[in-house]
């Protein structure tokens, strides 16, 4: 991608999984990189500007991205449906306030062009999510803060084309996300990391909730790392689906991860609740553009369970939106 050669980028959130992902395709690609995160900056990848910085206030998001051409807007709070039904405040307050600040402080700065990371949790239910669909619907309750607290970021970035003209703003929505750097050892841990842990930890039988019937759409944060750069160098300014589009069993996942980390059995626990049967990206639109997922789920969770192996205390260097506070070694 000629188009990053010697541009100068900041990337929010880049020490975490797609954010790093996003590092290092970006310095293949020759652009002099900035990150600003709040976890422990030894997951800042080498030969790359890290700003610890608290992006609810105005005054840090001015700074990060002062005289920086673009930006790929990642920061956000992490959490499980469960974790943030209880913790609806902290997940979104802060996240409206990051989100509403980098905005703003990119226009402000005369940003070039402007990612916006944006969630499956804008959807309403439905087995097949399309982009138009959005804004005829409200979220699933199962997702209602998250989704509201991105689709209010979505909004700012069309009121800015309509007063501004500023339609150099690119909004991705991720399909259901995997890969190495992920948050495995939370509990609050998606479903993947969560088999990832358990299975490379020695459980077996390993038990999963449901019958292992229902349909979900992965993808590997590089995928969405090459998405994401793709949207911004073609100047996609439309909503833009990052899935594979094909979905896949939660029961060909748990093989996936068993087989992946040496074998073992697996148990249903059907008294537990299985969820949507069916929950799908509609990628027509990405595809259009020539945007197609190139890691298949066999190779993604091959290459995350070797790699889990190796980084198992990652988590604790990670910042904790719920608790404030990034684990170092040596901390309890």
């Amino acid at each position: 991608m000629g188009f990053y050669r010697g541009r100068t980028v900041l990337v929010t959130g880049g020490t975490g999984m797609i954010g790093r992902a996003l590092v290092s395709l970006l310095q293949t690609a020759g652009a002099k990189v900035r990150v600003t995160s709040l976890d422990d900056p030894s997951l800042a990848l080498e030969d790359v500007e890290f700003l610890r910085a608290d992006l609810r206030e105005f005054s840090n998001c001015r700074r990060v991205c002062a005289e920086y051409s673009l930006v790929f807007h990642l920061a956000g709070v992490r959490g499980s449906p469960a974790l943030t039904g209880r913790r609806p405040a902290s997940f979104m307050v802060p996240s409206l306030m990051v989100n509403t600040n980098m905005m703003e402080a990119a226009r402000q700065a005369g940003v070039q062009r402007y990612l916006f990371t944006s969630t499956v949790g804008v959807y309403a239910p439905a087995e097949v999510f399309r982009e138009d669909d959005v804004w005829k619907t409200f979220p699933s309750p199962h997702d209602w803060f998250a989704g509201w607290a991105k689709r209010m970021g979505e909004l700012q970035a069309d009121a800015y084309r309509v007063e501004y003209g500023w339609d150099k703003i690119s909004i991705v929505r991720p399909a259901n996300v995997y890969g190495p750097y992920d948050a495995f050892n939370t509990p609050n841990a998606m479903v993947v990391p969560s088999l990832i842990r358990r299975a490379v930890g020695g459980e077996n039988p390993l038990t999963v909730w449901g019958d292992g019937s229902q349909i979900r759409d992965f993808i590997h944060a590089r995928d969405v790392a090459r998405g994401m750069m793709q949207a911004v160098e073609m100047g996609i300014n439309e909503p833009l689906n990052l899935g594979s589009g094909q979905g896949i069993s939660i029961r060909e996942v748990a093989e996936l991860v068993t087989a992946a980390a040496g074998g073992g059995d697996i148990v249903w626990d059907t008294s537990k609740p299985t969820g949507d049967a069916r929950r799908l990206m509609d990628v027509g639109r990405a595809e259009r553009y020539g945007i197609r997922p190139q890691i298949t789920m066999a190779e993604g969770i091959s290459e995350t369970v070797a790699w889990y192996r190796e980084h198992r205390q990652t988590d604790r260097l990670m910042y904790n939106a719920f608790t404030e506070t990034a684990l170092v070694p040596g901390e309890r």
